[in-house]
């Protein structure tokens, strides 16, 4: 209910939150008295009266000043700090705060709440944002490396007894050991890899070149920084590698036939299949340049913003992903704590690690949000609906529930959310780096 003579100073503090030091008539405090008092009195089970009957004082008198205190902040406050929110029209992202300074019958009261809300984000021009669009083109190398990738996958092995070459097969086991002592958890059994930069470290494949069944290719490495047992990580190590087979690998010719083959009798010929592969890189390399373009756009007005991030947000939104990997390990059979066991990390440590990721996160969707605004990018219902058909259409599992979607509202709203952000990144880049080409809706960029 409105209170005219209620007073709010409205203070603004660092992290996105607001101090509201409110001031309550007394009026008012002495009506949330009597109404916690009736509402005892109701309750109020004493011997000689009737449920709900006995006299005032004497209900007072067994219920105390301090229990009678508390029920009337808890009737009037909450509602007080709603009506505030409403009236200095306040988003609150959570629960507000609330802490009471005075608070006695007869008397004003005063408390003040304090309540995060959504930071101010300031934009860059977005007028004057240029991203360069990334290159697109296909060079023949790159044609020419996707056909040796096919002869690859048609390539016959063949168990040699000779010394190791470049481009062959080994089936080797691996030990290492660091400082002279042997790490169990590194240790491999008839591991197959192939002789070639890019599968094996130049070390060990200088090594292994020239070795026969048997042999041992000894090698000095640096374990990864990243590796998953701390103790490990960026240390110096050995690695034994013991060889146990040899396969030569043979690359079908690149001819008519084998074009056939690999295109399944579409391309009669060399010429059409190199065509054809061309056409299927031009495609792959424009998706993924507009889909660059489109993160170096996001990146570029975001690195030019200006927002506080809410640590309510960030929390939030670590919750949400603690919550959402448990899920996933749960239809896989697993449970966190053993993942987090073989990561060798405390939920503590999990959760702290998540953290800069998550404010990430949340900072571009602020960011977004703003641009959005500024943009008036804003679907009808009739472009929500038409893009709720058109992902039933894409995904077989929605196909026959278009109409169950459209009439839920939580359905509904989500979908509207994910045009909208499809909407903002389009204006984005094209403002940006010029009109999308080619862009579906529902491409990675609307997540």
């Amino acid at each position: 209910m409105p209170i005219a003579d209620l007073s709010v100073v409205v203070e603004e503090l660092p992290g996105s939150q607001l101090s509201l030091a409110v001031e309550v008539p007394q009026s008012e405090v002495d009506k949330a008295f009597d109404r916690a008092l009736q509402r005892f009195q109701s309750k109020a089970r004493i011997e000689g009266f009737r449920p709900g009957k006995a006299p005032r004082e004497i209900v007072e008198a067994r219920v105390g000043p301090a229990a009678l205190r508390e029920e009337a902040i808890e009737l009037l406050v909450p509602e007080i700090v709603a009506q505030v929110l409403v009236d200095k029209s306040i988003d609150a992202l959570e629960r507000p705060r609330v802490e009471i300074g005075e608070f006695e019958r007869g008397h004003d009261a005063r408390f003040t709440a304090r309540v995060t809300v959504y930071p101010d984000v300031t934009l860059p021009d977005l007028d004057r944002l240029q991203v360069e669009r990334p290159d697109a083109s296909v060079t023949e190398a790159m044609v020419d490396r996707r056909l040796e990738e096919l002869r690859e996958q048609l390539a016959e092995i063949t168990p040699v007894e000779r010394p190791v070459q470049a481009g062959d097969l080994v089936v080797a086991d691996i030990d290492v050991s660091v400082a002279g002592e042997e790490i169990p958890s590194e240790r491999r059994r008839a591991m197959e890899a192939e002789v070639k930069e890019g599968v094996l470290i130049p070390e060990l494949l200088s090594a292994v070149t020239g070795k026969t069944v048997g042999e041992v290719a000894e090698a000095e490495i640096t374990l990864p920084e990243d590796h998953v047992d701390e103790a490990l990580r960026s240390q110096s190590a050995q690695v034994r590698f013991t060889i146990q087979g040899v396969k030569e690998k043979k690359l079908p010719a690149l001819d008519d036939e084998f074009a056939k083959q690999v295109s399944e009798g579409k391309q009669e010929t060399v010429a059409a299949l190199r065509e054809a592969v061309t056409e299927d890189l031009q495609e792959a390399a424009s998706r993924f340049s507009e889909l660059a373009l489109e993160q170096a756009v996001v990146k570029a007005v975001v690195d030019g913003s200006q927002v506080e991030v809410p640590t309510t947000l960030v929390d939030h939104e670590v919750i949400h992903q603690v919550e959402d990997l448990e899920k996933r390990l749960h239809q896989q059979g697993l449970r966190l704590d053993r993942y987090l066991a073989y990561l060798q990390k405390t939920p503590e440590e999990y959760v702290a690690e998540s953290r800069p990721d998550a404010e990430s996160r949340i900072r571009v969707d602020l960011v977004l949000e703003a641009a959005g605004k500024q943009l008036g990018v804003e679907p009808t219902d009739d472009e929500v609906l038409e893009y709720m058909r058109a992902e039933a259409a894409r995904d077989p599992e929605l196909t026959d529930k278009y109409l169950e979607l459209g009439a839920n509202r939580t359905a509904r709203d989500y979908f509207q959310h994910r045009l909208t952000r499809l909407k903002i990144l389009e204006r984005l880049v094209e403002k940006a780096g010029g009109p999308v080409a080619g862009r579906q809706k529902g491409d990675e960029g609307a997540k």
